[in-house]
């Protein structure tokens, strides 16, 4: 079997330099050698008469004020953080505070650098549609400078037939601000497992919090620990640790007016200071109705941790960690519904191997159980999905990613069994989609790689990065792809048993 099963479209986005951001720059921060410079550029923005602070602002303003939406809210908010370092704050005028903003901020590309590794699902908005058309949201990994990878959006119409029409990316972009969430006490107490800190401190306020809890009633929890268990020597620790946990779960919010396309999902913590890295959507369904949930990789400059995000419009997103052996490495896809009562994802815990796995009772998910080790030599280095299983009546379509010589990544298939989908009972013998020639050079070369794809009018769509440079979109029919699978071994179905991935003793 050849690559040219799927078929490349002529449809390519490219990275786009004029999709830009204001962050906060600080004079100083950026050497090796870290020594602020900002009381001293406050001082001299002071010092300013008031004739050439207005012509500062009003050509700030006139040059960059078309490129980004509420750019004065943006730089009163930089003065805000700033401020501190002013000796008589109150007697700026409101002119110099506005220009002091803007000297602390600094355009950054979010996407300069690299377009890559997408995903694909029905976008919520389905109106002003014709016959055998499907408006998609295409979920985008953009790296700027720094190899800093944020979560960026695309819309797009598929059909009829083939047709694939992209809208315009265009206009200001948006970065998403915090908003208020619910934590839930089961991923807090998993949380202070992994980090293993167990003792009466966090035990008292595990026992003290609801199931479901915002921040004031967790901060007053803390408040009211008795001072005998804060007076040990472990208890400024166990503080931090509380909070840090805690942390990891925010919710983000964008403007109801701003389209998909302009919304940047912004590293937002610590665990994900260096990047949010292939986001895998899925439009997961139960009886509660449709909701986007997504996993993705959430990178310090050290460590990896696996993230869940949730959102009922992809407006609100609600980001969540995911605990538990089944979670470790990177790959994590979900299944867009439950089987058999059970939440699943596929998982490559230990670098190398397709896992199934579900979480328990305590919302820890599970060690996996293998489902496809490296065995063609287009996949001999590793193994991973694609993005989230795709229902079929044959089955649950998984589309793979394997490595082979000098790094080179290609896309593969399985099927697994509709029903207990820790059978594999076919596989794609060769690859769907290698790179070709002109994926040998790019940001990262010879890698085609996704992160899901849909299926429309029995047409699987696959939008793919290719070498990190440029993201295609690519079709198959689905009679096509399933007719070109071999029957899978006894060896690849579950590691050679027919056991099932553990129950969860409760439900969630």
């Amino acid at each position: 079997m050849t690559g040219a099963l799927a078929v490349r479209r002529d449809v390519t986005l490219t990275p786009d330099p004029r999709r830009v951001i204001v962050k906060l720059f600080v004079p100083g921060e950026d050497a090796a050698l870290v020594r602020t410079r900002a009381g001293a550029l406050i001082d001299r923005i002071a010092h300013l008469d008031d004739e050439e602070t207005g012509r500062l602002l009003r050509d700030t303003f006139d040059r960059f004020g078309t490129r980004h939406r509420d750019l004065d809210r943006t730089f009163h908010h930089h003065y805000d953080l700033v401020r501190h370092r002013i000796a008589r704050a109150r007697d700026l005028s409101p002119t110099t505070r506005l220009l002091v903003g803007a000297y602390f901020s600094h355009e950054y590309a979010v996407e300069a650098a690299a377009l890559c590794n997408p995903s694909m699902v029905a976008h919520p908005d389905q109106t002003g549609l014709g016959a055998g058309q499907l408006r998609v949201a295409v979920s985008l990994r953009q790296i700027g400078e720094g190899h800093l990878s944020s979560i960026g959006f695309a819309t797009a119409v598929l059909g009829p037939g083939l047709r694939l029409a992209v809208t315009d990316r265009s206009g200001p972009l948006v970065v998403g601000q915090r908003a208020g969430v619910r934590h839930r006490r089961d991923l807090l107490a998993a949380g202070l497992t992994e980090v293993d800190c167990d003792n009466e401190i966090t035990a008292t306020v595990l026992d003290a919090l609801p199931e479901r809890y915002d921040e004031a009633t967790f901060e007053r929890v803390l408040g009211n620990l008795p001072p005998d268990l804060l007076s040990r020597s472990t208890g400024l620790g166990t503080l931090e640790d509380l909070r840090r946990t805690n942390a990891a779960s925010y919710a983000t919010t964008f403007p109801a007016d701003t389209a998909l396309h302009q919304r940047v999902l912004w590293p937002a913590t610590p665990a994900e200071s260096n990047g949010m890295e292939d986001a895998r959507f899925v439009r997961f369904t139960d009886e509660a109705g449709p909701v986007y949930r997504a996993t993705y990789t959430a990178y310090d400059g050290r460590r990896i941790a696996t993230r869940a995000l949730a959102s009922s419009d992809l407006r609100r997103f609600e980001i969540t960690p995911m605990r538990g052996p089944g979670a470790r490495n990177k790959g994590v896809a979900l299944f867009p519904r439950t089987v058999g009562g059970r939440h699943l994802a596929l998982c490559r815990a230990d670098g190398e191997t397709i896992g199934l796995t579900c979480p328990d009772a305590e919302n820890r998910w599970q060690l996996p159980l293998p489902l496809h080790v490296p065995r063609d030599s287009w996949e001999l280095i590793q193994v991973g999905n694609c993005g989230s299983p795709i229902e079929t009546d044959a089955g649950w379509l998984v589309l793979t990613h394997g490595v082979g010589p000098m790094r080179r990544y290609a896309i593969g298939a399985l099927l697994l069994d509709l029903h207990r989908p820790e059978r594999v009972v076919a596989r794609l013998p060769g690859a769907l989609l290698s790179p070709d020639n002109a994926d040998q050079d790019g940001y990262v070369p010879n890698v085609v790689y996704s992160c899901g794809g849909l299926v429309h009018e029995g047409e699987l769509w696959l939008p793919y990065g290719a070498s990190d440079a440029r993201v295609g979109f690519a079709t198959v029919p689905v009679a096509t792809l399933l007719a070109g699978m071999v029957e899978s071994a006894p060896a690849h179905r579950a590691a050679g048993t027919d056991e099932r991935p553990p129950a969860r003793r409760s439900g969630r």
